[in-house]
Protein backbone atom coordinates (compact mmCIF):
# COMPACT_ATOMS: atom_id res chain seq x y z
CA UNK A 1 0.00 0.00 0.00
CA UNK A 2 1.16 2.82 -0.38
CA UNK A 3 1.11 6.48 1.86
CA UNK A 4 2.56 9.72 1.94
CA UNK A 5 6.25 9.69 3.81
CA UNK A 6 7.30 10.50 7.26
CA UNK A 7 9.20 13.76 7.52
CA UNK A 8 12.46 13.24 8.81
CA UNK A 9 14.07 15.01 11.69
CA UNK A 10 14.80 18.77 10.61
CA UNK A 11 12.75 18.34 6.86
CA UNK A 12 11.50 21.62 6.07
CA UNK A 13 8.01 22.16 4.64
CA UNK A 14 7.04 22.33 1.48
CA UNK A 15 6.12 25.66 0.51
CA UNK A 16 2.57 26.01 -0.15
CA UNK A 17 0.68 26.38 -3.45
CA UNK A 18 0.79 29.73 -2.81
CA UNK A 19 4.54 30.37 -2.67
CA UNK A 20 4.24 30.78 1.31
CA UNK A 21 5.93 28.86 3.16
CA UNK A 22 3.37 26.51 5.25
CA UNK A 23 2.58 27.67 9.13
CA UNK A 24 4.83 25.78 11.72
CA UNK A 25 3.23 25.33 15.33
CA UNK A 26 4.65 27.07 18.12
CA UNK A 27 6.13 24.94 20.66
CA UNK A 28 4.19 24.20 23.58
CA UNK A 29 4.23 26.60 26.73
CA UNK A 30 5.93 29.35 23.73
CA UNK A 31 5.10 33.01 25.00
CA UNK A 32 3.08 35.34 22.55
CA UNK A 33 5.10 37.91 21.39
CA UNK A 34 5.73 41.25 23.33
CA UNK A 35 3.59 44.17 21.37
CA UNK A 36 5.54 46.19 18.62
CA UNK A 37 7.16 49.94 19.88
CA UNK A 38 5.12 50.70 17.13
CA UNK A 39 1.96 49.79 18.77
CA UNK A 40 2.97 51.12 22.34
CA UNK A 41 3.83 54.42 20.36
CA UNK A 42 0.18 54.26 18.47
CA UNK A 43 -1.51 53.68 22.20
CA UNK A 44 0.33 56.51 23.96
CA UNK A 45 -1.09 58.75 21.24
CA UNK A 46 -4.09 58.03 22.01
CA UNK A 47 -4.23 58.77 24.90
CA UNK A 48 -2.67 62.02 24.32
CA UNK A 49 -4.74 62.60 21.94
CA UNK A 50 -8.13 61.82 24.21
CA UNK A 51 -6.19 64.11 26.89
CA UNK A 52 -5.68 66.83 24.77
CA UNK A 53 -8.88 67.06 23.34
CA UNK A 54 -10.38 66.83 26.75
CA UNK A 55 -8.49 69.90 27.65
CA UNK A 56 -9.43 71.86 24.65
CA UNK A 57 -13.03 70.98 25.17
CA UNK A 58 -13.24 71.89 28.57
CA UNK A 59 -11.79 75.23 27.99
CA UNK A 60 -13.51 76.34 24.24
CA UNK A 61 -16.59 74.15 24.30
CA UNK A 62 -17.54 71.90 21.49
CA UNK A 63 -18.20 74.30 18.99
CA UNK A 64 -15.01 76.23 19.99
CA UNK A 65 -12.58 73.87 19.84
CA UNK A 66 -10.61 72.92 16.81
CA UNK A 67 -8.99 69.87 15.45
CA UNK A 68 -5.61 71.94 15.28
CA UNK A 69 -5.52 72.82 18.34
CA UNK A 70 -6.73 69.33 19.78
CA UNK A 71 -3.57 68.25 17.25
CA UNK A 72 -1.34 71.09 18.94
CA UNK A 73 -2.24 70.55 22.34
CA UNK A 74 -1.57 66.74 22.07
CA UNK A 75 1.70 67.02 19.97
CA UNK A 76 0.68 65.18 16.76
CA UNK A 77 -0.33 66.23 13.52
CA UNK A 78 -3.68 66.63 12.54
CA UNK A 79 -4.09 64.05 10.45
CA UNK A 80 -2.76 61.59 13.00
CA UNK A 81 -6.01 62.29 14.93
CA UNK A 82 -8.37 62.12 12.36
CA UNK A 83 -6.36 58.46 12.02
CA UNK A 84 -7.29 57.99 15.50
CA UNK A 85 -10.76 58.92 15.68
CA UNK A 86 -12.10 60.08 12.36
CA UNK A 87 -13.30 63.49 12.74
CA UNK A 88 -14.45 66.00 15.84
CA UNK A 89 -17.82 64.80 16.52
CA UNK A 90 -16.20 61.13 16.88
CA UNK A 91 -13.59 62.71 19.34
CA UNK A 92 -15.99 64.04 21.48
CA UNK A 93 -17.91 61.53 21.59
CA UNK A 94 -14.52 59.29 22.62
CA UNK A 95 -13.83 61.80 25.22
CA UNK A 96 -17.05 61.44 27.20
CA UNK A 97 -17.23 57.78 27.15
CA UNK A 98 -13.01 58.17 28.19
CA UNK A 99 -14.48 60.26 31.27
CA UNK A 100 -18.01 59.27 32.02
CA UNK A 101 -15.88 56.40 33.96
CA UNK A 102 -14.16 59.47 36.22
CA UNK A 103 -16.57 58.78 39.20
CA UNK A 104 -16.54 54.88 38.90
CA UNK A 105 -13.03 54.67 38.42
CA UNK A 106 -11.90 57.58 41.33
CA UNK A 107 -10.83 55.83 44.60
CA UNK A 108 -12.19 59.12 46.46
CA UNK A 109 -15.90 58.13 45.75
CA UNK A 110 -15.56 54.38 46.49
CA UNK A 111 -12.97 52.40 48.84
CA UNK A 112 -14.55 49.08 48.30
CA UNK A 113 -17.30 47.46 50.34
CA UNK A 114 -19.11 49.79 53.37
CA UNK A 115 -18.20 48.84 56.39
CA UNK A 116 -21.14 49.08 58.74
CA UNK A 117 -20.62 51.11 61.75
CA UNK A 118 -23.89 50.97 64.00
CA UNK A 119 -25.20 54.44 62.07
CA UNK A 120 -26.88 53.86 58.87
CA UNK A 121 -27.44 58.12 58.69
CA UNK A 122 -23.54 58.47 59.02
CA UNK A 123 -21.96 55.58 57.11
CA UNK A 124 -24.27 56.94 54.15
CA UNK A 125 -23.55 60.45 54.69
CA UNK A 126 -19.54 59.73 54.50
CA UNK A 127 -20.05 57.63 51.45
CA UNK A 128 -22.40 60.59 50.14
CA UNK A 129 -19.41 62.77 50.56
CA UNK A 130 -17.40 61.22 49.14
CA UNK A 131 -19.09 61.03 45.95
CA UNK A 132 -19.85 64.94 45.90
CA UNK A 133 -16.28 65.94 46.06
CA UNK A 134 -16.04 63.57 42.77
CA UNK A 135 -18.99 65.06 40.87
CA UNK A 136 -18.62 69.05 41.61
CA UNK A 137 -14.49 68.75 41.28
CA UNK A 138 -13.65 70.97 38.66
CA UNK A 139 -12.98 69.05 35.33
CA UNK A 140 -16.13 66.55 36.23
CA UNK A 141 -18.67 69.55 36.29
CA UNK A 142 -17.12 71.00 33.58
CA UNK A 143 -17.69 68.09 31.86
CA UNK A 144 -21.13 67.38 32.59
CA UNK A 145 -22.25 70.93 31.63
CA UNK A 146 -21.02 70.39 28.21
CA UNK A 147 -22.25 67.26 27.79
CA UNK A 148 -26.06 68.92 28.77
CA UNK A 149 -25.18 71.59 26.14
CA UNK A 150 -24.77 68.50 23.25
CA UNK A 151 -27.58 66.18 24.27
CA UNK A 152 -29.85 67.83 21.98
CA UNK A 153 -27.35 66.54 19.18
CA UNK A 154 -25.60 64.09 20.90
CA UNK A 155 -29.04 61.68 23.13
CA UNK A 156 -26.24 58.74 23.81
CA UNK A 157 -24.06 61.46 25.93
CA UNK A 158 -26.75 61.22 28.88
CA UNK A 159 -27.12 57.17 28.64
CA UNK A 160 -22.80 57.27 29.06
CA UNK A 161 -23.15 59.16 32.23
CA UNK A 162 -26.44 57.23 33.61
CA UNK A 163 -24.56 53.97 32.35
CA UNK A 164 -20.50 54.38 33.52
CA UNK A 165 -20.88 57.78 35.56
CA UNK A 166 -21.23 55.84 39.37
CA UNK A 167 -21.46 51.92 38.61
CA UNK A 168 -19.23 51.26 41.75
CA UNK A 169 -20.13 53.58 43.81
CA UNK A 170 -23.86 52.16 43.47
CA UNK A 171 -22.80 48.47 43.40
CA UNK A 172 -21.01 49.02 47.24
CA UNK A 173 -24.00 50.99 47.92
CA UNK A 174 -26.38 48.44 46.82
CA UNK A 175 -24.25 45.70 48.88
CA UNK A 176 -24.53 47.89 51.80
CA UNK A 177 -28.14 48.46 51.69
CA UNK A 178 -28.50 44.77 50.79
CA UNK A 179 -26.59 43.71 54.00
CA UNK A 180 -28.94 46.08 56.30
CA UNK A 181 -32.10 44.51 54.42
CA UNK A 182 -31.10 40.90 55.98
CA UNK A 183 -30.02 42.08 59.28
CA UNK A 184 -33.40 43.99 59.58
CA UNK A 185 -31.80 47.53 60.05
CA UNK A 186 -33.77 48.78 56.79
CA UNK A 187 -36.13 46.95 54.73
CA UNK A 188 -34.62 47.20 50.73
CA UNK A 189 -36.40 44.82 48.63
CA UNK A 190 -34.66 47.02 45.55
CA UNK A 191 -31.14 47.70 46.41
CA UNK A 192 -30.11 48.27 43.31
CA UNK A 193 -33.04 51.08 42.93
CA UNK A 194 -32.21 52.70 46.35
CA UNK A 195 -28.59 53.01 45.68
CA UNK A 196 -29.30 54.78 42.26
CA UNK A 197 -31.71 57.01 43.96
CA UNK A 198 -29.26 57.87 46.50
CA UNK A 199 -26.72 58.56 44.02
CA UNK A 200 -29.16 60.47 41.84
CA UNK A 201 -30.53 62.45 44.58
CA UNK A 202 -27.55 63.69 46.13
CA UNK A 203 -25.55 64.37 42.79
CA UNK A 204 -28.72 66.56 41.56
CA UNK A 205 -28.85 68.58 45.04
CA UNK A 206 -25.04 69.56 44.83
CA UNK A 207 -25.44 70.54 41.22
CA UNK A 208 -28.18 73.09 41.61
CA UNK A 209 -26.49 74.18 45.16
CA UNK A 210 -23.40 74.89 43.62
CA UNK A 211 -24.74 75.95 39.97
CA UNK A 212 -23.44 72.94 38.03
CA UNK A 213 -20.48 73.03 39.48
CA UNK A 214 -19.56 76.77 38.66
CA UNK A 215 -19.69 78.13 42.43
CA UNK A 216 -18.05 76.33 44.93
CA UNK A 217 -19.91 74.57 47.66
CA UNK A 218 -18.44 75.05 51.34
CA UNK A 219 -17.53 71.87 52.77
CA UNK A 220 -20.20 71.96 55.31
CA UNK A 221 -22.90 72.51 53.31
CA UNK A 222 -21.50 69.69 51.44
CA UNK A 223 -21.66 67.80 54.19
CA UNK A 224 -25.11 68.96 55.09
CA UNK A 225 -26.26 67.96 51.11
CA UNK A 226 -24.91 64.43 52.21
CA UNK A 227 -26.56 64.23 55.86
CA UNK A 228 -30.09 65.13 54.23
CA UNK A 229 -30.16 62.79 51.34
CA UNK A 230 -29.01 60.02 53.80
CA UNK A 231 -31.75 60.45 56.48
CA UNK A 232 -34.18 60.37 53.15
CA UNK A 233 -33.21 57.01 52.37
CA UNK A 234 -33.42 55.78 55.66
CA UNK A 235 -36.67 57.42 56.86
CA UNK A 236 -38.00 55.60 53.45
CA UNK A 237 -36.53 51.93 54.32
CA UNK A 238 -36.81 51.53 57.90
CA UNK A 239 -38.46 48.51 58.93
CA UNK A 240 -41.72 50.39 61.10
CA UNK A 241 -42.27 52.82 57.49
Amino acid sequence: MTGSAEPHPGHTPAPSSAGEPAAVPAPPGAREPAPSSGRVRSAAKHDAILRAAMTVFLREGYAGASVDEIAATAGVGKQTVYGHFGDKEKLFLAVARAAGGMLSNDPEASRGPLPYSGNLRADLAAVGERVLRTVLAPDAAALHRLTIAELTRHPELQLMWRDNGSGAVMEDLARYLAERDRDGQLVVPEPERAARQFVLLLATDGRVRSLYGTQPLPPEERALVAWETADLIVRAHRPDA
